[in-house]
């Protein structure tokens, strides 16, 4: 019933714009990079025809490295999903911080934040069997995945919070954060996201630490628009914008639909898997605003001369999430 609800809300604002109704559908790519959760409603909105009610033809896709990095902890995404070469793609939904760290230091791709659902780190500290505190991490090896990573940020942000010295009273491990390198005793523990940590009990590991407690600020999961792109684009970036809030929305009130998503995009069937996974997915906030407390954090805790050539306002965009939740839109999808 509640699906029907917002299908039916969906359909009657589309049928209010004739630019929806009669266009033809706007082709766009979209990287979704890495296996994670807060990819699911992107995912859900392809499944549920929410990108096509808003006048857009979306190709989305996962990255063959992050597809090896899911399999190495038991996620395995089909081969239709995947695609070698997405860097290209105007939009891009993924961390924040990584982004800003490249285009600083790699002449990476300088993206616009104009959503993000992940404003402090919201991984755990999944150890093996042996470590049953945190306390016992000191002089161990911790796994992230690259320097800018959200795992990186969250890695260097609970060693201060908790007086730790990177380096001298923890080592930080790169390319670590999945099960092989634990396994293979590369590291000691690393930091998973909910698909990791919704499974560390059936895999016989300890689920250290929630970081949400220790409220590191990040740029995480985002909705990043290449800048170029956008400033011609901004109707597109609007359309995609408000297909993800209602694609989020769809995800927290139908639970089906979020199973269904996993079962397709990750071949995710196991059910307690797919209900630990659904509690944190219900915590995603409703109101996607950029997270600029985590952009000025990423280029605090990474600063250099190339990081001091930037301001956080290089970063972001709030406009397009300001509009949805002053027009009353967001909050119409959840009454």
């Amino acid at each position: 019933m509640r699906m029907r609800r917002l299908v039916l809300a969906a359909v009657l604002l589309c049928a209010g714009s004739p630019v929806f109704a009669a266009a033809p559908l706007i082709s766009l790519d979209v990287a979704l990079g890495d296996v994670s959760l807060n990819k699911v409603s992107f995912l859900i909105a392809a499944d549920s025809g929410i990108y096509a009610r808003n006048g857009l033809d979306v190709h989305q896709f996962i990255t063959l490295g992050a597809a090896e990095v899911a399999r190495n902890s038991g996620v395995v995404v089909p081969p239709a999903y995947l695609k070698a070469d997405i860097g290209n793609a105007p939009i891009a939904v993924g961390g924040g911080s990584p982004m800003i760290y490249r285009a600083a230091n790699t002449n990476g791709v300088h993206r616009i934040a104009i959503a993000t659902t992940e404003s402090f780190i919201r991984t755990h500290i999944i150890a093996a069997a042996n470590i049953k505190s945190v306390a016992e991490l000191k002089g161990k090896r911790l796994g992230y995945s690259v320097p800018g990573a959200v795992t990186h940020v969250g890695a260097i942000g609970f060693a201060k919070r908790i007086g730790w010295e990177p380096g001298r009273d923890i080592t930080l491990v790169g390319n670590g954060n999945s099960l092989a390198p634990l396994r293979e005793g590369r590291e000691d523990a690393f930091l998973g996201t909910g698909m990791v940590f919704a499974r560390a009990k059936e895999l016989n590991l300890n689920d250290l630490a929630d970081l949400t407690q220790y409220k590191i600020p990040v740029a995480g999961s985002s909705i990043l628009a290449e800048r170029n792109w956008l400033r011609a684009n901004r109707e597109i970036a609007a359309r995609f914008v408000r297909s993800a809030v209602e694609a989020d929305a769809l995800m927290k009130t139908d639970r089906a639909a979020f199973d269904a998503a996993l079962v397709k995009w990750f071949n995710i069937r196991d059910r307690p898997t797919q209900d630990n996974m659904y509690r944190e997915a219900v915590d995603i906030p409703r109101k996607p605003y950029p997270a600029i407390e985590g952009i000025k954090y990423t280029l605090e805790i990474y600063d250099s001369p190339q990081m001091r050539k930037f301001k956080a306002e290089d970063f972001y965009d709030s406009s397009f999430i300001a509009e949805l939740d002053k027009s009353g839109f967001i909050d119409r999808l959840y009454k």
